[in-house]
């Protein structure tokens, strides 16, 4: 899938939130399309992928195809940043 073609509207839920589990990254990407009153086959369509893929996505499913998973959180306006953790956050 290319994103890059594909403009959609932008407006996240959150400005920021940490993930740390297959089960968060699976609700921020549900409430980001609700928030876009999209349905999961809408994202599944644009995005070229199956709807079990999305299903299994915000559900949290550990082994779903990264680059994919990626590939959805851009097109639904989102994006992945990696830092160190800060200090307060190590204990």
């Amino acid at each position: 899938m290319a994103t890059s073609d594909k403009k959609f509207p932008s407006g996240n839920v959150a400005k920021e939130c940490r993930v740390r589990s297959s089960k968060d990254l699976g609700e921020v990407v549900r409430r980001q399309r609700k928030h876009l009153a999209l349905k999961q086959t809408d994202i599944a369509g644009l995005g070229g992928t199956g709807n079990r893929f999305i299903v299994d996505l915000e559900n949290g499913k550990p082994t779903v195809q990264l680059q994919k998973a990626l590939e959805v959180i851009e097109l639904l306006g989102l994006e992945v940043v990696v830092r160190p953790k800060s200090a307060r956050s190590l204990g």
